[in-house]
């Protein structure tokens, strides 16, 4: 760690989200490998992927609305990515144990992001 490394503030949300996205991206290999399963887990990919890239985005937002757009989206993303879980729990490609772990950090990580936005808009109102 280098001298500007300590000057950096911890950002739960931005780890919390990345490494949920190593998550996912274990899950696909596993659905692709294992299970054969090339499309919905595609799909899952692609939005369990990008909610830590738009919270990281979020980090350069040019102001407050833009802040609030970026994790709005990261918001959609993550429901977006609680559905394909859900359809591969209920279709029997995902097993309940892998599941509910991942189930429960994307609902961990939508309650972060609504709070994030809830907070920045009362912020905006307040200023």
């Amino acid at each position: 760690m280098n001298e500007r490394d300590t000057n950096i503030k911890p950002n739960p949300l931005k780890d919390k989200s990345f490494q949920f996205a190593l998550k996912i991206v274990n899950l696909f290999q596993f659905l692709s490998e294992q299970k054969k399963e090339y499309v919905i887990s595609k799909q899952l990919l692609r939005s369990g992927t990008s909610i830590g890239a738009n919270v990281r985005e979020a980090q350069n937002a040019q102001s407050k609305a833009d802040f609030i757009h970026k994790f709005s989206i990261a918001q959609k993303e993550c429901d977006e990515t609680l559905y394909w879980l859900e359809l591969l729990h209920q279709s029997g490609l995902l097993p309940e144990e892998e599941f509910t772990t991942i189930h429960k950090d994307a609902n961990e990580l939508l309650k972060m992001l609504r709070s994030s936005i809830l907070t920045t808009k009362q912020n905006i109102h307040h200023s």
